[in-house]
């Protein structure tokens, strides 16, 4: 044989066979992850897969399966929104990408830019091509996993969903986050506390407002809001209305880290000092929080968790198995500076 032809050639599933001594429906058995196999047997077969360096061809055995072993995990939002916050969605499809790796399955990233885009995906999930999908929503109005669902492909999501939808979903719990971060500044003796709320079109941030004027009423306090859209410009915006609509104000929440750091910008072109004059919450707990000046304190999100309970819960979806319609992880309050 060659050089070139024994670059090329690639060890057949009834060469395993005869090396372990089985037949070939056994040795199919055994590569496709059957357990239905005596285990000597399964164990010939596995010693003789590495001595061959035999690689399962992906599309036969997907025929035989009808498994893919990959998952699509899709970004809703545009490119530019997607990474504008450099921690969230990134952390996001690590811990997605790391818990299917550990169960041996291929992530397959897909963002969805445009109408195109979303025709593209939506085609290419319903064909087969993937066993399930993990849809990631900043704004959760996104107008693909109800289509999934009622397709029947197996579908998790971040953030609860807004309306009524029949898929599973993994969040924070939003509204007690809120709460925490406005207990910490009332307790702390801020009089005037306001919040910059994320888009009420996503449930988080419909969620966060909600917890604000939760404490807010159970304190006996007017609420003092503006409404941004989680962009860094719209924190900087909805800060201004705020310093405008009272500019006596001496504490503001934000409900996310992002929209925080535009907010820290218009205070300190207003003159005030954080958190001397004005106290500031974020909310998430990403990088941005860290290297903020001052270091924001801010309400942590487990990311990473959120990332990882949403490609279990897909896993176990395509298993055949019943999973949690809604996994709520605790959010908690990180003390920094400037609140």
């Amino acid at each position: 044989m060659s050089a070139p032809d024994a670059a090329a050639y690639r060890p057949t599933l009834e060469e395993v066979a005869r090396r372990a001594g089985v037949s070939r429906a056994t040795a199919s058995r055994v590569v496709n992850g059957s357990m239905k196999v005596d285990a000597d047997m399964r164990e010939r077969v596995l010693q003789a897969v590495a001595e061959l360096g035999y690689v399962p061809n992906r599309a036969a055995r997907s025929l035989v399966t009808q498994r893919t072993d990959s998952y699509a995990l899709v970004l809703t939002e545009s490119a530019g929104q997607t990474f504008s916050d450099s921690t969230f969605f990134p952390t996001l499809v690590q811990g997605v990408s790391q818990e299917l790796d550990a169960a041996g399955k291929e992530m397959v990233l897909e963002v969805m830019n445009s109408q195109h885009s979303l025709d593209r995906i939506r085609r290419r999930l319903a064909a087969g091509h993937v066993d399930g999908a993990l849809v990631a929503s900043a704004s959760g109005t996104d107008p693909l996993t109800r289509t999934l669902a009622r397709m029947g492909v197996p579908v998790v999501t971040n953030g609860r969903p807004n309306g009524t939808r029949p898929v599973p979903y993994v969040d924070v719990a939003n509204v007690d986050g809120a709460r925490l971060a406005v207990r910490r500044l009332l307790e702390s003796g801020r009089q005037r506390v306001a919040t910059i709320a994320g888009s009420q079109r996503s449930a988080g941030g419909v969620d966060r407002l909600t917890g604000y004027r939760i404490e807010i009423k159970d304190r006996g306090r007017r609420p003092i809001e503006a409404v941004g859209d989680f962009t860094r410009e719209s924190g900087a915006a909805g800060m201004a209305r705020l310093l405008a609509e009272d500019p006596r104000l001496d504490a503001v929440f934000v409900a996310s880290d992002l929209m925080a750091n535009g907010a820290l910008r218009t205070l300190r072109r207003s003159g005030r000092r954080v958190p001397d004059d004005v106290a500031v919450i974020g909310f998430d707990d990403t990088a941005m929080a860290w290297y903020a000046d001052p270091a924001l304190t801010t309400v942590h999100q487990p990311i990473l968790d959120i990332g990882r309970t949403m490609a279990r819960q897909v896993l176990r979806l395509a298993a055949g198995e019943a999973v949690e319609p809604a996994v709520v992880l605790a959010a908690e309050l990180v003390v920094r500076e400037s609140a």
